[in-house]
Order: structure tokens, then C-alpha cells, then sequence
């Protein structure tokens, strides 16, 4: 009787584990990703108005996710920002090799939409939107002022630390494993970054704060404890 007590509960809890494991497959996530990417820069808004240069820049990332479309994404890069030509009206240039830190929130789409009765809605739940805060640490170096007089410098400071507001919109291609978790993510992204000062290019001579775009391309690897989200995740 004791053994055949001990049969039938472990056959329960056998059951009872399989049917556990079958029912969160689709609905676990990693809680942290790390990951990298490539950008290409364009200053869209500086004191250097022509002969603006596509330059690159190397990201890297560590997210905490909240769930799998909210995110908290800490980030640092690398890059340059290039413009102007010696022989244009005022002969300004500049080459800017810069550091970047921010923290952004990201929201993607699947935390707001049913996409589990729509392959439309199921396509586009990784579509996101990002903002937060970031600090730049700019060393530039710039060409001269042919409206100034000859040996005097154009106002601006080549080595600043300035904030900077990420506004950021890009779709995240989720890649699942046999449990049908996202362990790797693709990160396809435009953002709009605005500096809040005028010596991005190193020249203080405009009106207006400056602004640079990115186009970036990006990896990303779940890593530590595993954790569910409330509904499906996979379809």
C-alpha cells in the first residue's frame, strides 16, 4: 500500500510539473539583456551648415526588462561627428570624437495591443518608442571663422561635457529558442538626440541648441534568472 502511495504521488507531481512547464512555454523572459550595435551620425543642426559627413559610432547596453516590452535600457557609445569644408563661405569645420552615456525607458508596442488574434498585431508588437536622459563628453577639433579677423578665435568650447535628450522610435526583431523564450533580440532604431548647448560642433554662434541623428543596428543577449509575463509572448 506505502508503494503504491508513492507511485501514485510521484506520478502526480511528475504530471503536475509537466503540465506547469508546458503552460509557461511562450510566457518567460530573460530579466536582463547585454548587448552592442553600430551607428551611423549626422549632425542635422550645428554653427556648421555644409558638407555634413555620415560618421560612426559603437554602442554598448545593459537592459533590466521590466517585462518584455518595457524596458530600461543603460547605455554607452563611442563615435565621431564630422562637418564642413575649409573652402565654404565661412570656412568653418569640425570633427568631433565623442563619448555618450544615457538611460532611456523603452515601450514596445505588445504591452499595449491584444496581438494574439491579429498576425498583423502579432507583426508589429515589437514596434517601440524610447526617451531619458544622456551626457555627452565632446573633444572637438574646428577650422577657423572667415568672418572674424585674422588670428581671432570664433567663441565656442571644444572640450564639453553637455545633457542630451535621446528621442528614440525602432522595431525589436525577437528571436526564440525551443522554449519559445526571446533570448535574442535585434534592434533596428532612429534616434533623435538634442543637445542641450551649442559647442556639439565646438562653435557658439547660433541661436539654437544642437541636434544629430542616428541610425543604429543592435544585438542583444538575454542573460540571468528567468522570469513570466502575464500573457503569451510568442506567436
Amino acid at each position: 500500500m506505502t508503494k503504491l502511495i508513492l507511485r501514485t504521488a510521484f506520478t502526480i507531481i511528475l504530471c503536475t510539473s509537466a503540465f506547469l512547464a508546458k503552460a509557461q512555454l511562450g510566457y518567460d523572459y530573460a530579466q536582463y539583456d547585454v548587448g552592442t550595435g553600430i551607428g551611423i551620425n549626422y549632425p542635422i543642426s550645428t554653427d556648421v551648415t555644409k558638407a555634413l559627413k555620415y560618421t560612426p559610432s559603437a554602442q554598448f547596453n545593459f537592459t533590466y526588462n521590466h517585462g518584455p516590452f518595457v524596458n530600461y535600457v543603460f547605455e554607452g557609445q563611442f563615435g565621431s561627428l564630422k562637418a564642413g569644408d575649409p573652402n565654404q563661405g565661412y570656412g568653418r569645420t569640425f570633427e568631433n570624437h565623442f563619448w555618450a552615456f544615457a538611460l532611456r525607458v523603452q515601450l514596445q508596442a505588445g504591452e499595449l495591443i491584444d496581438y494574439s488574434q491579429s498576425p498583423v498585431a502579432n507583426a508589429f508588437k515589437g514596434l517601440y518608442v524610447s526617451t531619458g536622459i544622456g551626457y555627452l563628453v565632446n573633444h572637438v577639433k574646428r577650422g577657423g571663422d572667415n568672418t572674424l579677423p585674422a588670428g581671432v578665435q570664433p567663441p565656442g568650447n571644444t572640450n564639453s561635457q553637455i545633457p542630451y535628450i535621446p528621442l528614440r522610435i525602432g522595431y525589436e526583431i525577437k528571436l526564440f529558442n525551443q522554449y519559445n523564450d526571446p533570448g535574442i533580440k535585434i534592434d533596428l532604431g532612429y534616434q533623435y538626440n538634442r543637445v542641450m548647448d551649442d559647442n556639439l560642433d565646438g562653435y557658439k554662434a547660433g541661436r539654437h541648441n544642437d541636434i544629430f541623428t542616428q541610425f543604429i543596428l543592435g544585438i542583444k543577449v538575454g542573460i540571468g534568472g528567468v522570469t513570466s509575463y502575464r500573457k503569451q509572448i510568442y506567436y
